[in-house]
């Protein structure tokens, strides 16, 4: 826990260097635009779906009012899982810009010897995080619905579920850069990776603090990456 603590604390230090100031700028404002836009996609695909299957199913009497409510609550799940889906896919895309400024702050003798993505494979990484995390959560769904029940269960079993993803999507970011000089499977210990994402995903839920939590995971996800390869 003392590894993600500093890691985290280096990478709110480093906000205020240029390079990470302009992709502040950068990653802030594509992911409100992909954001909106998947937004308005899918509660136009929520809103349709109710009033054909819904709506017809129920009394006229309560129709109205059992479909606000479930496109409230969906409603509110989707833009909770899109905001997370959105800013990681976006930061794995401009991750080797995040990367290369802490090793060049922190590492200069690895900066000059690591692996630069190309586009093509970032965006791939980017989307094939992006699919795995709208997949896994979509998996947890029904037993989110079924924890409704228990108030606060819902909410513990997403930030455990996205906390996982998370910490995977932070550390792989920089060891695929690493790999040509290290290869193997990624060095940082499942308990580790799981702290790390579990604490940026708390962040993601902090308004405005959301919209740097990413940026603020992957500069902490190098740090920790670069220990674990410094033990080996």
């Amino acid at each position: 826990m003392q590894d993600v603590i500093q890691s985290v604390l280096k990478a709110f230090g480093q906000l205020g260097d240029p390079a990470i100031v302009r992709l502040l700028i950068k990653s802030i404002a594509l992911t409100m635009i992909v954001f909106a836009a998947l937004g308005l996609a899918m509660w136009w695909a929520i809103d349709a779906m109710i009033e054909r299957w819904l709506i017809a199913a129920l009394p006229a009497d309560y129709s109205d009012t059992v479909a606000g409510i479930v496109a409230l609550f969906v409603g509110i799940v989707a833009a909770w899982l899109l905001f997370r889906v959105v800013a990681v896919g976006v930061m794995q895309f401009f991750a080797d810009e995040v990367i290369e400024a802490v090793e060049t702050r922190y590492y200069p003798e690895v900066a000059r010897t690591a692996q630069k993505l190309s586009f093509s494979r970032e965006l791939a990484n980017a989307l094939r995080g992006m699919a795995r995390t709208i997949g896994v959560n979509l998996l947890a769904l029904p037993l989110v619905i079924v924890l409704l029940v228990t108030g606060i269960g819902p909410a513990l079993l997403l930030l455990v579920v996205n906390g996982w993803l998370l910490g995977r999507e932070l550390t792989d970011m920089t060891w695929l850069r690493r790999q040509s000089k290290a290869p193997g499977v990624n060095p940082v210990p499942k308990t580790t990776r799981f702290l790390l994402g579990t604490s940026i995903a708390l962040l993601m839920l902090v308004p405005f603090i959301g919209f740097i939590a990413s940026i603020v995971g992957a500069a902490a996800g190098t740090h920790i990456v670069h220990r674990a390869l410094h033990q080996q």
